[in-house]
């Protein structure tokens, strides 16, 4: 898995605590950055975030660029909707030999892992198979419609490709580019890296957390699992470890 922060509102922090500002004063926007030094915006921001305002932070943006995982993923990450997301195309993309995610509790059964993998080459050999057979049946029909060599190539190359596809399993990896304001990030951190999330989606919701931390650290210093600021919020459903949670986070970045 690889994550990278690409972009990010420049400071934002400043930007976030004159917004706030806005909200608790009298001074009119051409004012609301005066005397925003970084020891007060610092101050004042820590104040925020003890006090949970979060709707300052929503003009704060924040661009992942993320690769090495899977569709199951991708799947869960993109039902966080106040975002925006560009994912590499399997309609447009052949896949000629297609990276897949192995789970950590199959790559460490030997026999499991042996059968993820037969599993994985089948899906190749088959989407392979599938491409050049619908390939052969799309190009002959733009031929004998007219089309030149080159046009009936390209459009028979995509819709065989389009429905071969439909053979890859979640595993298959894939790369995805994602937009969040600061806002959708924490809420995506508290779903997200709890320790009752899927393996990989935590994965990458630590990963990117790390990565807000290092460029604003106390826009996210509160950033986590719903346990790191309160109790957990899974009732019995929980994984019973508030405490290693609450440090783990604590240290985190």
């Amino acid at each position: 898995m690889k994550v990278q922060l690409l972009r990010y509102t420049p400071d934002g922090e400043k930007l976030v605590a004159s917004a706030a500002k806005l909200c608790y004063s009298q001074v009119g926007i051409d004012q609301i950055e005066e005397d925003q030094d970084e020891k007060k915006v610092s101050s004042f921001l820590d104040l925020l975030m003890d006090l949970g305002h979060e709707s300052p932070i929503e003009h704060v943006t924040f661009t992942f660029g993320i690769e090495g995982v899977s569709r199951t993923l991708t799947h869960q990450l993109v039902r966080h909707r106040i975002a925006s997301y560009s994912q590499q195309s399997q309609r447009y993309v052949r896949l000629s030999q297609f990276e897949y995610i192995i789970p950590p509790y199959i790559e460490k059964n030997e026999k499991a892992k042996e059968l993820f993998i037969k599993a994985m080459e089948e899906d190749q050999e088959a989407y392979d198979q599938i491409s050049k057979l619908l390939f052969e049946d799309h190009y002959n029909r733009y031929i004998s419609g007219g089309d030149s060599e080159k046009k009936a190539k390209q459009k028979a190359e995509k819709e065989a490709i389009e429905d071969a596809r439909y053979v890859f399993p979640n595993a298959c990896e894939t790369k995805i580019v994602a937009t969040m304001n600061a806002r959708s990030l924490m809420n995506f951190f508290a779903l997200r890296t709890c320790n009752r999330a899927q393996w990989e989606i935590r994965k990458l919701g630590i990963e990117m957390l790390k990565e807000v931390k290092k460029v604003y650290p106390i826009l996210f210093k509160n950033a986590g699992p719903g346990c790191v600021n309160g109790p957990c919020p899974e009732g019995t459903m929980t994984c019973g470890k508030i405490v290693e949670v609450r440090e783990f986070f604590k240290e985190l970045g």
